[in-house]
C-alpha cells in the first residue's frame, strides 16, 4: 500500500537540501506518492539557470561536494520523471523573491499556497528540511 509522504524544504543547506532530495527520490521510486513544498530559502536554487552552490553546515557536505554524490537538483527531477512526485513551488516566497513560474525548471509543478499543501498533507507523513 502506498503512502502520501509530504517535504517542505525551506533550508538552502546543502545538507538538508540533500536530505530532502534523497526522501523524495526514495520514496517516489518505491512506489509513494511525494509532494515537496519549496519555499523561503530552498527556492532560489529552482531558478532556470542558477548555479549557485548550495553552501555546507558542516563535512558531511563538503563530502558530498567532494565526493560527486548526485545533486538534491538531479534527485528532486528523478523524484519526478521515475516515481510519483510533485515538486510545488511556494506562492508567497516567489512573491517574494520576484520569481515567475516560466523562471522556474521545467519539473516542478504550478505553484501552492501553503493552505493548500497542508490540508493535502493531512494523515499521511509530513518531513520539513
Amino acid at each position: 500500500m502506498s503512502e502520501r509522504i509530504s517535504i517542505v524544504a525551506v533550508s538552502g543547506m546543502r545538507e538538508q537540501l540533500q536530505m530532502a532530495s534523497m526522501l523524495a527520490s526514495v520514496g517516489a521510486v518505491s512506489g509513494n506518492e511525494v509532494v515537496v513544498f519549496l519555499s523561503m530559502n530552498a527556492l532560489e536554487y529552482f531558478v532556470k539557470g542558477a548555479n549557485q552552490v548550495a553552501p555546507a553546515e558542516g563535512h558531511v557536505g563538503v563530502l558530498l561536494e567532494k565526493k560527486n554524490a548526485p545533486s538534491f537538483k538531479t534527485l528532486f527531477q528523478q523524484a519526478v520523471e521515475l516515481g510519483d512526485a510533485k515538486i510545488y513551488p511556494c506562492s508567497m516566497a516567489m512573491d517574494i523573491l520576484g520569481v515567475q513560474p516560466a523562471d522556474l525548471e521545467p519539473y516542478l509543478s504550478e505553484p501552492l499556497g501553503l493552505t493548500k499543501f497542508l490540508s493535502d498533507a493531512s494523515g499521511g507523513q509530513v518531513w520539513s528540511f
